[in-house]
């Protein structure tokens, strides 16, 4: 049970969030009401920066993630009508990146003033708490009107990547990762796939034009050596989030930037995947090389990338 006495902040901190809760439709309702109640249930024992903290911010996260899949929806039923801009070569921007992202980043640092925001439009700055979005992942998707997009938000606490959050508005698909706690899609666990034949193997080889085109090429040509199926979707964070979904069985690209797979490398994680790459070490914020797959699909995929598994 709870324990109050000078701790009536927390209390209604946690009612708050409960009443948040109690409002929300779907099957994952009862779910996200029962973990949030095992979490909370001795608050007394919570820093800041803990448990409770995160659970905070998932709850809040949820919601906007929802409501900024509703304005990209909108953004994309008129893309057609949309001034579409290059920030370099295949690397494009819409009116609606930078309306979601302005949109993401106001909420969170309204409700989270002390946290730090880096957003792939806007940049930003945050050293021991912030949060990372790429509003619009799967740009060249959206421009031109392919419903395979998604906007994804990650939060990262002392380096390590505490929530993950990728929203497809199309299908109406939300992934949520938590630490620790899972992955879900609308509230149902997910797991990453049991395929063990490589022959029966679908993975994404992802594409950067940061990097020259051998090196995807290379991969490409040893992913299909080794009899998988190889493909490219153009929305790196949505292509992690189906392989913690089973959908995929591995996805792998030379460089990422963090708003790109922060939350799906959590995701895969959490789902019982293996993960791997130099986006995971150092600084979080500058991107890399990335790997999340099966268990027995991964050390084929690091064959073909020659990037490490570190078990």
């Amino acid at each position: 049970m709870l324990v109050l006495g000078k701790d009536v902040g927390r209390l209604l901190e946690f009612l708050e969030v409960l009443s948040t809760l109690v409002h929300l439709r779907g099957n994952g309702r009862n779910k996200a009401i029962s973990l949030f109640l095992v979490s909370n249930m001795n608050m007394s024992n919570f820093k800041t920066g803990d448990a409770n903290e995160i659970g905070v911010r998932a709850t809040f996260a949820v919601e906007l993630i929802r409501r900024a899949g509703k304005l990209a929806q909108k953004g994309f039923a008129a893309q057609s009508q949309q001034k579409i801009m290059m920030k370099g070569p295949q690397d494009f921007l819409t009116e609606t990146d930078l309306a979601v992202e302005e949109y993401i980043k106001s909420a969170l640092l309204t409700k989270f003033p002390n946290d730090g925001f880096f957003g792939e439009e806007t940049g930003g700055i945050g050293e021991e708490n912030y949060w990372v979005v790429d509003p619009i992942d799967g740009t060249a998707n959206f421009a031109r009107g392919i419903p395979h997009y998604c906007i994804a938000i990650a939060f990262v606490s002392n380096n390590e990547i505490e929530l993950g959050l990728i929203f497809n508005p199309p299908f109406d698909e939300l992934y949520v990762s938590r630490k620790g706690a899972g992955t879900t899609r609308n509230g149902d666990v997910v797991r990453v796939s049991d395929v063990e034949d490589i022959d029966s193997t679908s993975v994404e080889v992802g594409w950067s034009n940061r990097l020259p085109n051998l090196g995807y090429l290379n991969i490409l040509a040893a992913v299909l050596s080794a009899g998988a199926n190889a493909r490219r979707a153009s929305s790196g964070a949505l292509g992690l989030a189906y392989v913690a979904d089973g959908r995929s069985d591995g996805y792998v690209e030379l460089h990422m930037n963090a708003w790109d797979c922060l939350a799906g490398l959590l995701m895969v994680r959490e789902a019982g995947g293996v993960i791997a790459g130099t986006c995971l070490t150092g600084d979080l914020r500058k991107g890399g090389s990335v790997l999340a797959a099966t268990p027995k699909i991964a050390p084929i995929l690091a064959k073909a990338s020659d990037i490490a598994i570190k078990y």
